[in-house]
């Protein structure tokens, strides 16, 4: 399965695609973006936006997101399914935030413009990952959040972003990259401890991590 968008030669229309058939999530009449895609019993739920609308997919059927504050711009950047409960990750406006079966839960107060890049849950503790940004809409500051509770991850000093976050045995890992002062690192990020997954040499990010059987990739 993945989540993406195609060009309609207008716009962009979000889809996924199961062994290569696609399925329209949007119908192109306004800009759609499929971020993020997660299958649980057979159900697919991807997330995304359409015409600047945080939206999450079941089985292709839309959930708006937004809530109040209808031409507030929002988007979805990642969904995640525990035990039937829906999770999502985004922001709406300058403020980050996850909802939880439609519920928004925010994370930042809006003072600094900031958005949830990446949502797991491990029993029951709902970890989320997220990047502040500039003035200009760059990353800025990499943010991790267990249960709404900041998790720091770096000391300030340095443009870091965080991208991807996942969970083993209690173990949080966060996949993103920390500026050496003239170029991007690739790194992750293992109970706060960073491990360097190139050498400055080039700018890298590392978008997307995963844990098996204490491997990470």
């Amino acid at each position: 399965y993945v989540a993406g968008y195609e060009w309609n030669g207008s716009r962009s229309v979000a889809k996924y695609w199961k062994n290569g058939t696609v399925t329209d999530l949007t119908d192109g009449n306004l800009h759609g973006y499929a971020s993020s895609i997660f299958v649980d019993n057979g159900d697919v739920y991807v997330a995304g936006d359409e015409g600047g609308v945080a939206k999450y997919w079941k089985n292709g059927a839309a959930v708006d997101l937004r809530g109040g504050g209808l031409f507030v711009k929002s988007a979805a950047y990642s969904v995640y399914v525990d035990k039937g409960d829906v999770y999502v990750a985004g922001h709406k406006g300058d403020v980050a935030k996850y909802w939880k079966n439609g519920t928004a839960i925010d994370l930042t107060d809006g003072s600094q413009s900031t958005v949830a890049t990446s949502i797991f849950v491990d029993n029951g503790d709902v970890y989320v990952a997220g990047v502040e940004l500039n003035s200009v809409g760059g990353p800025k500051a990499a943010k991790c959040w267990k249960n709404g509770t900041a998790i720091e991850l770096t000391d300030g000093s340095s443009y870091t972003a965080a991208y991807s976050i996942f969970v083993d045995n209690g173990d949080v890992y966060v996949a993103g990259f920390e500026s050496n002062g003239s170029v991007n690192v690739a790194k992750y990020w293992k109970n706060g401890a960073a491990v360097d997954l190139t050498d400055g040499s080039q700018t890298a990010r590392a978008t997307s991590i995963f844990i098996d059987n204490g491997d990470v990739y």
